[in-house]
């Protein structure tokens, strides 16, 4: 049950983002259309939780980082993948988004942080890189890969 809401939460989320550029505005777009203290951020995060408990979500776990990819593009997020990680206190592997990346960032415990960034909606733009990094606690990111594009570098 729990795997079906999910799916129609992030194809609403996407449909919502449709084809706006990757940049300041849809993260403030975002921000305002699913505030980190409205029911569907917060259904976003009780789902994570809840697909992690009943083992669909984030099947995969290395360095201390659990994740999985439950939706391909071409999916139910149209022309994006919707990726999920749990990271607490780590430093993940560097990667570059292609066609960037849109996020949300759910602290599980703690004032989690993601690339120091609080709780709520980020963008990368297309080219973008980093080690992705959670501090200050535990946290779930939710992110929208454009094409399912990432490229990881092993630096």
């Amino acid at each position: 049950m729990s795997e079906q809401a999910f799916r129609d939460l992030v194809s609403r989320i996407a449909t919502t983002m449709g084809d706006r550029p990757l940049d300041a505005e849809l993260a403030d777009f975002l921000n305002a259309t699913f505030p980190r203290d409205g029911a569907d951020f917060t259904e976003l995060r009780t789902l994570c939780a809840e697909g992690e408990a009943e083992g669909w979500l984030m099947q995969r776990e290395h360095g201390g980082i659990k994740f999985g990819r439950p939706v391909k593009p071409g999916n139910e997020a149209g022309r994006f993948s919707v990726d999920v990680v749990r990271m607490r206190d780590v430093k993940g592997p560097h990667h570059v988004h292609t066609t960037g990346e849109i996020g949300a960032i759910m602290p599980i415990e703690g004032a989690a942080k993601f690339d120091d960034m609080p709780e709520g909606w980020y963008v990368y733009p297309p080219g973008s890189d980093h080690h992705p990094t959670v501090s200050d606690g535990d946290a779930y990111v939710l992110y929208f890969l454009p094409d399912g594009q990432i490229e990881f570098t092993g630096r």
